[in-house]
This record gives structure tokens, C-alpha cells and sequence, in this order.
């Protein structure tokens, strides 16, 4: 593992890299509020053993990269796009194969059609089409709403309490498949400890921008994989058909009991996957 301070845009990028810089690269774009830990390093390792390049970074807000005011936003979607692709150019990478998950998918999603000549290819994960949707889909499911609305009850300096609120969080988005609490618990402990100011990715919650580029995806012609949890409260799983007839010639990865989160017991169908992806590309 190497790490790498990235300053552009006016802000500093913290990013990590695997394996070998002579490999295809693959840049992992994580989703809201988590920071670049959420790409686990044994996950990391295993996709850079297969042969590739792999870098995670943190994105502004979160982790050690640049943050701001809890309750500020001075960025936009396509700021954060921008920022995937000044990490590209710091690692003097010409294109790359962008594994989007959520937030990370739909900043893949625009990269692809902002910036076509750097994106190789798509892998998106638990997210949907930055563009309009099936309007029978169902939204994000209330009691995530209603969870995040005790946030206010936390004591955001108490390791212990935070700990136990986003530990609930990550529980409800869990699937049906077992979910390991002493994981999450040593998940949560570190993003706390290593945060510049962890309360600051809440911020994400109020991301705009990017309108210029919606309904868009006919001009994405990268070869993509799709990758989705039947179990996902955050974006159902029948987001997952709408990308499919949107992006031609995309492919579809099913992980039957899987909710929106990375879990490890689906980590050897994911790295397959985006194995064979990739060198099918």
C-alpha cells in the first residue's frame, strides 16, 4: 500500500493505492458519508492480487481529505467528479476503470460522459441512473429517514455514542445475509479516530449539481457492469433493470440477500466479476 496527497482544486485528496502501477488501473469512487475505508484493505488486496492497479481515496468531507462546516456545502456533484478525475492525473493515469458504489455510481456515471476518453470502463454498485427512473421504484426506505432524524441526539465528540448510532444505520441497510456487528463496530471506530472532523460528511446529504449531464446516459458507451443486492433499502434493486435498459449492452451481477453495503461474503463474486469484466473490455 502507498499513500498519496492529491492537491487539486483548491483542496487536498488523500488517497491509497495496491499493487503494481503497471497494471490496469481501477479507481474506487465510494458513496456518501463514507470515507475510502469503506473500500476494506483485504477487498483492495484482492482485487490488486488479480492484477490491477487500485486506488481509493477519500472524498472532500470525509476521512483526511479537505473538509468543511457541518451544515456547508460549497461543492457540487461535478466538483466531486472532477475531483476522480485530478486523481487520474496526480497518478498520471490516461483512463480508468471507475467501481462506483451509490454516490460513487452516479459521479462514475458523469465521469463517463463528462470525461469519455478517461473511463475505460463502468462497474456500479448499489446505485442507479443519473437520470429519470421508473417513478414505481420505491424510494429510499423510511426508516432510514426516521433514523437519521435521531442524529441530533448524539453526542458527536463521545466515540461510544457515535459508535452506536452509525452501527444501527448500518444495520438497517444490511440485507438478509448475517451481519457482522464486531466488523462494523472496528469499521466505524477507525472512521471516527482517523476523520479530520467526522460530523462533516452529513454534508454530503445537501450535494446539488450536475443537471447539465441528467437523462444523459444514451452517450455513455463504456462497457458496464452492473452489481446490485436484491435487499437494498437505499436504491431498490429494480434500479438496477432501469440502468440496464438505459446503458446498452451493460451486464447485470445479482447478489440474492445482499442490502446496500459491500459485504464480505460477496467479495469473491464482486472481485470475479469485475475480473472478467474488465478483461472482457
Amino acid at each position: 500500500m502507498k499513500e498519496k496527497v492529491i492537491k487539486a482544486n483548491d483542496i487536498e485528496l488523500y488517497t491509497k493505492s495496491f499493487g503494481s502501477e503497471n497494471n490496469p488501473p481501477i479507481l474506487l469512487v465510494a458513496g456518501a458519508t463514507v470515507s475510502m475505508l469503506y473500500w476494506d484493505t483485504d477487498f483492495c488486496q484482492k482485487l490488486a492480487d488479480k492484477g490491477f492497479f487500485v486506488i481509493r481515496y477519500d472524498n472532500r468531507d470525509v476521512g483526511r481529505s479537505t473538509f468543511f462546516e457541518p451544515g456547508t456545502t460549497p461543492y457540487d456533484i461535478i466538483d466531486l467528479t472532477n475531483d476522480a478525475i485530478s486523481i487520474l492525473d496526480a497518478y498520471r493515469i490516461d483512463k480508468a476503470h471507475f467501481v462506483g458504489m451509490s454516490l460513487g455510481g452516479l459521479i462514475s456515471q458523469i465521469a463517463s460522459i463528462k470525461y469519455p476518453d478517461r473511463v475505460k470502463s463502468l462497474i456500479l454498485l448499489s446505485t442507479g441512473p443519473w437520470g429519470d427512473s421508473d417513478p414505481t421504484i420505491p424510494e429510499m426506505d423510511t426508516r432510514i429517514l426516521e433514523h437519521h432524524g435521531n442524529a441530533e441526539s448524539v453526542d458527536w465528540s463521545n466515540e461510544d455514542s457515535v459508535v452506536n448510532y452509525m452501527v444501527k444505520g448500518f444495520t438497517l441497510m444490511s440485507g438478509k445475509k448475517a451481519f457482522d456487528k464486531k466488523r462494523t463496530e472496528k469499521y466505524v471506530r477507525k472512521e471516527f479516530n482517523r476523520a479530520k472532523n467526522y460530523i462533516s460528511m452529513f454534508n454530503h446529504a445537501a450535494l446539488q449539481g450536475g443537471e447539465e449531464y441528467w437523462n444523459r446516459l444514451d452517450e455513455i458507451k463504456q462497457p458496464t457492469l452492473i452489481i446490485h443486492g436484491t435487499n437494498d433499502i437505499i436504491w431498490h434493486y429494480k434500479n438496477a433493470a432501469v440502468l440496464l435498459a438505459k446503458l446498452k449492452g451493460s451486464k447485470l451481477i445479482t447478489l440474492h440477500g445482499t442490502g446496500h453495503e459491500l459485504h464480505y461474503e460477496d467479495w469473491e463474486t464482486i472481485v470475479e466479476g469485475i475480473e472478467n469484466h474488465i478483461n472482457e473490455s
